[in-house]
């Protein structure tokens, strides 16, 4: 999500089956153990400042796991949902999949398939207070014209040599990717690349475009989001008990797009004045050569078809969410809430006279939620649809009295040298937070952890062009980190995680984030460029034994990016959760091609984290990490029983070598 001022490239029935079926599943899987993990410490409440203290010689708890694993890496793309990825994946013999070639929507060919009708996309009217599910007026005849929005007419290098030479971070044979796939079109013009007519059904990229090609990129903000789902518990079914729909798609697109900045509406607005058109229908083609290396990876390790970005919206706030368990909000110089500048305050409200032209909204402005306050705009739309849930929602992320939550992107309150960043109502950055985050708590328990974020360049965050996602990096946000300088030494570039996994040195628990040209963010990268990121780091560690043997590589995408989902959403709080993205496994413990089922979002990496080494504490009191693990009926295993509730990703391995997960972890088995 690239953003002006930020420095990133870019159920009534339903109720008795839930009863029923959980006091039976319940009872016969879920794990003492487990339940009582979180429990067992105190975490320090989310105001305060934790008191750390270096691990000296000998303390080093790192090693310490409860599985065979010593290392994990986490490798974080953007802006993919899992249907857009894995729409046409096909597993090996003896594992299902869910996705569009399965639900029938699509044929593996790319046409619609006999079960199109499931993914139609409606146009709706909004004219006043914010709706999460506004009336529906009529379906789409044909869907909005595709339009090019942000991606690059010319590819970003002239030439692989010019490419290689300030990029370290692909396998040789890639850096002709740098040098292809320009749009040959003028920014936000028709694209006319895709046919002029196009049917209400999602959009095969593969009919039209090369896989190395340059496309736009949908809206993905967190209202928008919302809006886009379409929850409505009237719609609710046994297969779907939240009602969410995914059908209003291409009419946010065209309605509000990624935001007004409280702008007027333009004379003479139309489906293409937001540059983006039916972007969000779009889906890659695996089975016809799409997404080789990952298509690859799934066959041969495992694939997760029920992993969620945890926040509506982009990418500041799921890597927030990622890291700290919970959003954190705009606080004063003690860490309490205080309140933003009003321009930088959501409002997402129908301004006069327009259909869903957002009030305030973008990425200059119109950021923060007050979500305690119902009087807020929007705030009751969504508050609303959670209550009538036959559940009740994550207690824990209940919003803060009198406290602004970042939703959306927003710089950290530190530059990557520890200097606090310059705050303002036209600087758009979320002043420094207190808030406990999962550093912290390993910190606490002497568990070594890095961030490495490809260009951070010593703290210069000029490497690469000066393509490092700041936004991207949890730990930039906050002050215990920050203002520690063995803290903020954790803080590395792209050759820092190369040389250690070369020297057989990785911390315990790694987070590495590419840059803006590999992230494989829509219109400013490519999935292929995603690929050898990946591709580069597996093969060195798969090219060291010793780092091979007890290292686990996880996959995943800060968000779906606005492309449409078919798959289950399941509400926790008022954050999210978001539409699936995909997420690998990949580690000697994960192979056979394996497809898990059970519900995950990023938060479940902390859990994780938490489970494999045993830190018997949360990162807070608030955050998710304190949710139950999933329970679910073998009929329905993507739909928890026992919402909300995310699962700690230990059945993506097989340490026993029986094929059903660890079974001595502490994740429910499906």
């Amino acid at each position: 999500m690239s953003m002006t001022h930020v420095r990133k490239r870019f159920l009534p029935f339903v109720i008795g089956t839930l009863a029923a079926g959980l006091a039976g599943v319940v009872s016969a899987q879920s794990n003492p153990t487990e339940q009582n993990d979180s429990a067992t410490s105190q975490p320090a409440t989310a105001g305060s400042v934790a008191v750390l203290h270096t691990p000296g010689a000998g303390e080093d708890r790192s090693d310490r796991t409860t599985t065979p694993i010593k290392h994990v890496i986490l490798l974080i793309g953007e802006n993919r949902t899992f249907d857009h990825v894995f729409a046409t994946y096909t597993p090996p013999k003896g594992q299902s999949v869910h996705n569009l070639l399965s639900e029938g929507i699509v044929n593996a060919d790319g046409t619609p398939g006999p079960k199109v009708a499931e993914a139609r996309q409606w146009q709706a009217s909004s004219t006043g207070a914010f709706s999460v599910a506004p009336p529906h007026t009529t379906a789409y005849p044909q869907l909005p014209a595709m339009n090019t929005g942000s991606a690059p007419t010319q590819a970003p290098f002239a030439s692989a040599a010019q490419a290689q030479a300030i990029e370290p971070g692909l396998p040789t044979a890639a850096y002709s990717e740098l040098a292809a796939g320009g749009t040959g079109l003028p920014k936000d013009a028709l694209d006319t690349r895709f046919p002029a007519t196009l049917a209400n059904a999602p959009v095969n990229m593969h009919a039209s475009l090369s896989y190395d090609d340059y496309a736009n990129s949908p809206v993905h903000r967190f209202f928008q989001m919302w809006q886009q789902l379409d929850c409505d518990v009237s719609a609710a079914t046994e297969k779907n008990p939240s009602g969410c729909r995914a059908d209003l798609f291409p009419w946010v697109e065209t309605t509000v797009g990624a935001g007004t900045n409280g702008n007027a509406q333009a004379a003479g607005f139309n489906d293409e004045s937001t540059g983006e058109g039916s972007t969000a229908m779009q889906f890659l083609n695996m089975a016809q050569g799409d997404a080789p290396y990952f298509a690859e990876l799934a066959k041969t390790y495992t694939l997760s078809d029920n992993f969620h970005q945890s926040v509506m919206g982009g990418t500041g706030a799921n890597h927030i969410m990622l890291g700290y368990g919970d959003l954190i909000y705009y606080a004063d110089s003690n860490g309490e809430p205080a309140t933003p500048p009003s321009n930088q305050i959501e409002n997402p409200n129908a301004q006069s006279g327009t259909n869903n032209w957002y009030v305030q909204d973008g990425y200059s402005g119109g950021s923060y939620v007050n979500c305690a306050d119902d009087a807020q705009p929007g705030v009751s739309a969504v508050k609303g649809y959670l209550k009538s849930l036959p559940y009740r929602s994550f207690h824990g992320t209940d919003c803060r009295k009198d406290a602004y939550y970042l939703v959306n992107n927003y710089n950290p309150g530190y530059l990557g040298d520890g200097t606090p960043a310059p705050l303002g109502a036209n600087q758009f950055t979320i002043p420094p937070t207190r808030q406990n985050n999962i550093a912290l708590l390993l910190t606490r328990h002497h568990v070594s952890w890095k961030y490495y974020g490809e260009g951070f360049s010593n703290g210069t965050e000029a490497g690469e062009a000066g393509t490092f996602c700041n936004i991207c990096d949890p730990f930039l946000y906050s002050t215990q980190v920050m203002t520690n300088p063995t803290l903020r030494a954790n803080n590395q570039d792209l050759s820092d995680l190369y040389n250690d996994i070369q020297n057989d040195t990785l911390p315990a628990v790694s987070i590495a984030k590419p840059d803006g040209i590999l992230d494989g963010h829509p219109a400013s990268s490519k999935l292929d460029l995603f690929e050898g990121y990946v591709q580069k780091i597996v093969e060195l560690a798969k090219a060291n034994p010793k780092v091979w043997a007890d290292t686990v590589i996880m996959v995943t995408f800060d968000e779906g990016g606005g492309y449409y989902d078919s798959g289950y959403v399941q509400p926790i709080d008022f954050f999210g959760d978001g539409t699936r993205i995909p997420l690998l496994v990949i580690s000697r413990y994960s192979e056979g091609g394996r497809v898990v089922h059970t519900y995950y979002d990023h938060v479940s990496f902390d859990k994780f984290v938490e489970a494999n080494w045993g830190l018997h504490e949360t990162i807070s009191e608030r955050s998710r990490d304190n949710l139950p693990n999933p329970v679910s009926l073998p009929n329905n295993p993507y739909v928890p029983l026992n919402a909300p509730a995310i699962g700690n990703l230990m059945n993506m391995f097989d340490f026993g070598g029986n094929g059903h997960g660890y079974v001595a972890a502490t994740e429910t088995q499906d």
